[in-house]
């Protein structure tokens, strides 16, 4: 399963970002495929509090926008909110301790944490997520090499 951290769906829909292009048509190619894809609840209200935020540059939307922007990721049929399960609290002192997160990193344990709890891999451009054991993570916006 695809996980998704806010700062790639945040540099799909700004399009004042330099991330934008690779962002949006990486977002589109996922959302219209098959492969299940997971969004955590982090995910959505950090998408929303930030592109909503008039405050902050590039482009924002009401919430009436934000919110039909998110209604259109779950009307994917291969969309899915991911949610903390039974084995979350485990998960996430592990990547607590592990990952000595604390402070603001606390919230990247927790999407570690949901991450591996599903089994998935994050995707990201978010670095600090290599301090975290055990948790697969990738930056799709990072155009990968191939070996020879």
């Amino acid at each position: 399963m695809i996980v998704l951290d806010a700062n790639i769906l945040l540099y799909a829909y700004d399009s004042a970002s330099p991330l934008h292009v690779a962002a949006r048509n990486w977002l589109e190619g996922i959302m219209s495929t098959g492969v299940p894809v997971g969004i955590p609840w982090q995910s959505v209200a950090a998408f929303l509090r930030v592109a909503t935020n008039p405050r902050l540059p590039g482009d924002r939307f009401n919430i009436d926008e934000a919110a039909r922007i998110v209604d259109g990721w779950f009307e994917q049929p291969n969309v899915q909110f991911l949610a903390p399960g039974e084995r979350h609290w485990a998960a996430l002192k592990e990547m607590l301790v592990q990952g000595q997160a604390r402070g603001p990193l606390v919230t990247d344990a927790q999407l570690a944490a949901l991450t591996i709890e599903s089994g998935g891999v994050l995707h990201t451009s978010d670095r600090d997520f290599a301090r975290f054991p055990g948790l697969r993570w990738t930056n799709p916006l990072i155009e990968k090499k191939s070996k020879r």
